[in-house]
């Protein structure tokens, strides 16, 4: 057994002995961990990755005349004003405010710029009181202007991380990078054998050997701490988080990058080290983890809803290895499909962030510190919401037509039910095809002959266990009015107009 204390009083004699979660585990397999607790002192670790629940709170000193803010921005993104008169907290993920920059600059931005020792633009506003009578502000400012920058990070370093792929037939956008069509790609997040949590974490009692409230970091280039369990922390699955706190004037920018996730949005890539002091021959076990030991889900994104479905489970190290090989359906049959995998964080830095701790370990330049208190259990749970299907507000029954009829036939048709559109479809009843009473129009215009000269093949359809909300965003992305409702068999079951979802916003609103 060995004390944190007895640690601290070998990093100053320059005797401590420290060696990356990488080096620990070839360590604990040559000579077991009873001896490897005896021959190691500390393990770092480290990751980088898009840590999108991270931002600044700042202090400006107060203007003359004094000012109490409430409207704030810094080069066009907007800050929290319901602090103080001249406190505001800036998030990365906060989109700029000119639409025509939107998330291309954002909070993330800001932060990196201001860390680089650029100039970042200051415009405010507030009501008037006797002891504030300045209405507005603008100037501007830099790092070394403000009194204080204090990244508070509510949720960062992820245990783990679920990988994603798409399930879809079109191209899609999210969180985890971009997702290609059917299956076209697995993107994957976090350092794996290198992880903080993953080497601190004890499976047997699911909980942290070490790690916990006041433990000093490695943050962004600079010292931070852990202030406690993150936001949606679930120890007992092994998806921990931290919530971290450190001074913005100490960090590099090397290690606190902004980046724009195509049509997503921005986000801030964060460097985290934790040291792992080696108590005991336990904490020596748990920081011999390797990539294969570690299980990732590959999760479904395809379907946008909150409880995506689990595609296969893999780990680290078949997801480095740049392809797996996994089952999966297709067309409703199940195929064997060799996957491209790509890490949307850094592997490579969480390496250099291992080894920049365990350097300044060795130099005297950085202590241990003991915890004050244990990470909490935290909570994961889901929010308390309604959710509205398509099922619920589909029109019923629905109007068809067949392929062979005539242009004149099908604008009757329209005419007569008072609707805008009409799916087409086979002898089976299976969709083909759409037309609108634009397509009509446009037929008489130009002269077309025949229902299949003018349908729209492509068609963009839902489902009766569908959200609501996710049609209205299929409207808007295509640009359409309605959407066809099919069953498995692609038999159209009802319509969903433009129509419907206003009535459901006009009754949603009366309440």
């Amino acid at each position: 057994m060995k004390t944190i204390k007895e640690i601290n009083e070998k990093i100053r004699s320059g005797d401590v002995v420290v060696v990356t979660a990488e080096e620990m585990i070839g360590i604990v397999e040559d000579v077991g961990p009873e001896k490897a607790a005896e021959e190691v002192d500390v393990v770092t670790t480290g990751t980088f990755g898009a840590m999108c629940s991270s931002g600044v709170f700042l202090n400006f000193g107060h203007a003359d005349p004094p000012i109490k803010m409430l409207k704030i921005y810094l080069n066009g993104v907007e800050c929290y004003g319901g602090l103080a008169a001249v406190d505001t907290y800036i998030g990365a993920t906060q989109p700029n405010s000119d639409p025509d920059i939107d998330i291309d600059y954002g909070g993330a931005h800001v932060i990196e710029d201001l860390v680089a020792g650029k100039e970042v633009e200051l415009v405010a506003e507030g009501y008037t009181t006797d002891c504030y009578p300045r209405k507005k502000v603008r100037t501007t400012i830099t790092l070394d202007d403000i009194n204080q920058a204090i990244l508070v990070n509510p949720r960062n370093s992820y245990q783990t991380y679920n990988a994603a792929t798409n399930s879809r037939d079109e191209k899609i956008y999210t969180y985890m990078g971009t997702l290609l069509p059917e299956f076209g790609n697995v993107n994957y997040s976090g350092a794996g054998q290198l992880n903080p949590l993953q080497n601190d974490y004890n499976r047997k009692t699911k909980t942290y050997n070490t790690i916990g409230i006041g433990t000093r970091i490695f943050l962004g280039g600079g010292i931070g701490y852990i202030i406690g369990e993150g936001t949606q922390h679930n120890p007992d699955n092994a998806f921990g988080t931290l919530m971290v706190k450190g001074d913005l004037k100490q960090m590099d920018r090397k290690y606190l990058r902004a980046a724009t996730i195509p049509n997503y949005g921005s986000t801030l890539f964060v460097g985290v080290g934790v040291p792992i002091p080696v108590l005991n021959a336990e904490v020596a076990k748990c920081c011999a983890i390797r990539d294969r030991d570690i299980e990732v889900p590959i999760i479904d994104y395809g379907v946008p809803r909150r409880d995506r479905p689990v595609v296969a489970r893999t780990n680290y190290e078949e997801l480095r290895k740049g392809k797996i090989t996994i089952e999966v359906e297709i067309d409703g049959k199940k195929v064997e499909k060799t996957i491209k995998t790509s890490s949307v964080s850094s592997y490579k830095m969480s390496r250099e962030i291992a080894k920049e701790l365990k350097d300044w370990i060795l130099k005297g330049e950085f202590f241990l510190t003991e915890r004050v208190d244990v990470l909490g259990k935290g909570s994961a749970k889901p929010m308390k919401s309604d959710v509205k299907l398509v099922g619920e507000i589909l029109s019923k029954p629905p109007i068809v037509a067949p392929i062979g009829i005539t242009i004149e036939e099908a604008s009757r048709i329209l005419i007569k039910n008072n609707i805008n559109h009409l799916p087409i479809v086979d002898e089976f009843g299976r969709l083909v095809g759409i037309i609108t009473s634009w397509d009509i129009a446009r037929a008489i215009a130009q002269n077309k002959k025949s229902i299949e000269e003018i349908m729209t093949r492509n068609v963009i359809t839902t489902t009766v266990n569908e959200p609501v909300d996710v049609v209205a965003r299929k409207m808007d992305k295509y640009n359409i009015s309605g959407v066809p409702v099919v069953d498995k068999e692609n038999k159209v079951v009802g319509m969903v107009t433009s129509e419907d979802l206003s009535k459901l916003v006009g009754y949603t609103n009366k309440w």
